[in-house]
């Protein structure tokens, strides 16, 4: 189900930077966990899913969005953050219809990030 776009202002790079650097922030969708990004100094990220697989990357804006590009990813991924009282709002720009994700806990745990996978 999609969130109806809301009539704030998206947060430019130096709000974005200061509400989340040094942070790891953990984002849900319906109620679930959707997944948990570690911010890094120099705007760099670490990714995780619920499942433990991390990607590194980094971020930027562009125009009014905040990007990601992550290790390996041919596209950036773009959102638009909104702060709220309850922490942020990120709606997904590549597909506005696909996903509008919230901040669900502000600090936790560290990420979990398994090593790769060994096979025979």
């Amino acid at each position: 189900m999609a969130v109806p776009l809301v009539a704030e202002t998206p947060m430019d790079a130096e709000a974005f930077d200061a509400y989340t650097n040094g942070k790891t922030l953990r984002y849900g969708f319906n109620g679930t966990l959707y997944g948990a990004e570690k911010y890094l100094p120099n705007r760099r990220v670490r990714w995780s899913v619920p499942s433990g697989h991390c990607q590194e990357g980094h971020w930027y804006q562009d125009g009014p969005l905040i990007c990601f590009l992550y290790e390996d990813a041919t596209e950036a991924q773009c959102w638009a953050f909104y702060q709220r009282e309850a922490g942020l709002m990120a709606q997904f720009k590549n597909d506005p219809s696909r996903t509008t994700l919230f901040e669900i806990e502000p600090s936790g745990p560290p990420l979990v990030c398994l090593g790769p996978e060994v096979g025979v």
